[in-house]
């Protein structure tokens, strides 16, 4: 697999082409920090944290899909997290993605991105409502989501940062 390519991020575009590039950027940077390791550098952690790359794409991808397929769509996250118990287990996609190869997990993560994406797409606007709510009872717009997503992304990519850097001393591009 060729090496991602940071996608542009438009200097002069509407609100919601603007947030779509912003999010589409970090999705493409929590990939550039995990290109070209082997399966076992991939599950190397930074001591004293737990997180390795592959716990990092596990969180995103069900992040990914808790966001956009449960929460703002209304429709069940796929197995093995429709059923799980999340109180008991709140690291559980974490603790499986370290079990996977590298190729399951970019594969894994582009599907939950692609199916993402299309909901995104099809979305009337910005100021959709999600068909879930919080626990308050309130509805989450589209617009709230991708900023959530970006700030989500922006966070966990500065881990991925230092997690490729002390693994090989590659750093972000």
């Amino acid at each position: 697999m060729p090496r991602p390519v940071l996608p542009p991020i438009p200097l002069k575009a509407d609100e919601r082409t603007t947030l779509v590039a912003f999010l589409d950027f970090y999705r493409a940077a929590l990939l550039d920090r995990a290109h070209g390791l082997s399966d076992e550098q991939l599950q190397i952690a930074l001591p004293p944290s737990s997180l390795t790359l592959s716990r990092l794409l596990g969180h995103m991808i069900v992040v990914e899909q808790g966001w956009f397929l449960d929460k703002f769509d209304g429709e069940p996250v796929p197995e093995p997290w429709r059923d799980h118990d999340w109180s008991a287990d709140p690291d559980a996609e974490m603790d499986l993605a370290q079990t996977w190869t590298g190729e399951r997990l970019f594969d894994e993560f582009e599907r939950a991105v692609a199916d993402s994406r299309l909901r995104v797409e099809r979305a009337a606007s910005l100021d959709q409502l999600s068909a879930r709510t919080n626990r308050e009872g309130a509805h989450w717009t589209l617009r709230w989501i991708l900023v959530h997503m970006i700030e989500e992304y922006a966070r966990h990519c500065g881990h991925a940062d230092l997690i490729r850097e002390s693994i090989d001393g590659d750093l972000a591009g």
